[in-house]
């Protein structure tokens, strides 16, 4: 179960392994574009909801808010004793037998729920004039309210969570008064090739969202005078096409998964200027032997160690990442050492701790409580077994 299969990121990357944890399963998901992610989930059972038939459903998904409580509900999953989640929002609100194990891998506590300012907001409102904000803030705010019932509620549905990280464990606690077992998300290592950095340009690899803060990236690019390369698409595109005019920054848009590789094995450092939940992009990026940049801050706090695979900027203004950048040297890194790092994370690791996760709480055991999780930036930066 995942929340929806119409886009190449990194959780339907991450869900995909869960998928093959278990082959035979049957995939329920609210959307699917095999033109996207068919590749993914060749041969698989995938049932879709009624959202899969509505006009624009792939430019507009993210608007069909109000509508993913219903359309996962509506899913009948009376005939099966497990279901395995995969989640940001929405799966772990499916209804299942009183009996049955619900096993929910949480990316994220709901945006909206914990990051309204930042992520609804600026979502909403990224293509209107200034005076009108307000308005559609105001007039979206009881449509938010109930979203924010029915999370709380849904999140009391799952028998178990997993986090894909200490810093979301903590966030589950926070929010949901649920505690979480930690497994950290893989990394398809055999994929990427390690390159050099040839390019010699900064890169960034995200969906283009005003919280991804992108817009550090190119500000402190062009103040370093350092050409930007961007891979991704989103609904922020157009204000930081804008934003860019003038400096030396590229748009790739979305790209396949080889010119992605390509184009990272060439990038002289990735930057990661926005909070992650987990920080999944360092991990790839030392998998191709590159270092990386990143806000000292979420989940890149568990995947960057500083020195080895990358350096962090402390505060998230242009300013801070444009010093980050000059203090930087390509040549502090070892590329062989950053692959090395990586295969901490590889698939084959996380498949098996999964199934042992799994069965552990099929018989019973809880997670950890909140004081095993450690403060804010304690955790190790290294693949732990689940605790």
């Amino acid at each position: 179960m995942h929340d929806y299969c119409n886009q190449r990121g990194g959780a339907e990357r991450v869900f995909s392994r869960i998928a093959q944890a278990y082959p035979f399963a049957p995939i329920f998901t609210s959307l699917f574009d095999p033109s996207t992610v068919g590749d993914l989930f060749v041969g698989r059972s995938i049932t879709t909801s009624p959202l899969q038939f509505f006009p624009l459903r792939q430019k507009l998904f993210r608007y069909f808010a109000p509508l993913y409580p219903w359309a996962f509900e509506r899913f009948d999953l009376r005939r099966y004793d497990l279901i395995v989640s995969s989640t940001t929002s929405w799966a772990k609100g499916v209804r299942c037998r009183a009996d049955a194990l619900h096993i929910c891998y949480i990316n994220n506590v709901s945006r909206f729920l914990c990051e309204d300012e930042h992520y609804v907001t600026a979502l909403l409102t990224a293509h209107l004039p200034s005076f009108s904000k307000r308005l559609v803030r105001d007039f979206a705010q009881p449509m938010l309210d109930r979203l924010i019932a029915w999370d709380l509620q849904a999140a009391a549905r799952p028998s178990a969570f997993i986090a894909n990280s200490h810093n979301v464990a903590r966030r589950v606690r926070q929010y949901y008064g649920r505690d979480a077992f930690v497994l950290p998300c893989p990394v398809d290592v055999d994929k990427f090739v390690v390159g050099q950095g040839a390019g010699g340009y900064a890169l960034v690899i995200s969906r283009l969202l005003p919280y991804k803060r992108i817009d550090l990236a190119i500000d402190a690019c062009r103040e370093v005078d350092m050409p930007l390369v961007v891979i991704g698409g989103g609904p922020a595109a157009a204000s930081l096409r804008a934003q860019a005019d003038g400096a030396n920054v590229q748009f790739l848009g979305e790209v396949d998964d080889t010119t992605r590789q390509r184009v990272l094995a060439d990038a002289a450092v990735v930057l990661l200027p926005g909070q992650e939940d987990f920080g999944l992009v360092p991990l790839e990026a030392a998998a191709a032997g590159r270092p990386t940049i990143a806000l000292r801050a979420g989940g890149a706090l568990e995947t960057l160690r500083e020195g080895i695979t990358g350096a962090y900027f402390d505060v998230p203004q242009a300013a801070s990442l444009a010093q980050a950048l000059r203090e930087f040297r390509v040549g502090d890194f070892d590329p062989q050492r950053l692959r090395l790092h990586a295969l901490e994370f590889s698939p084959e690791r996380f498949i098996e701790r999964l199934h042992d996760l799994v069965a552990r709480i099929q018989r019973g055991e809880t997670a950890p409580s909140p004081s095993s999780i450690g403060a804010a930036g304690s955790a190790p930066h290294s693949l732990q077994e689940p605790s």
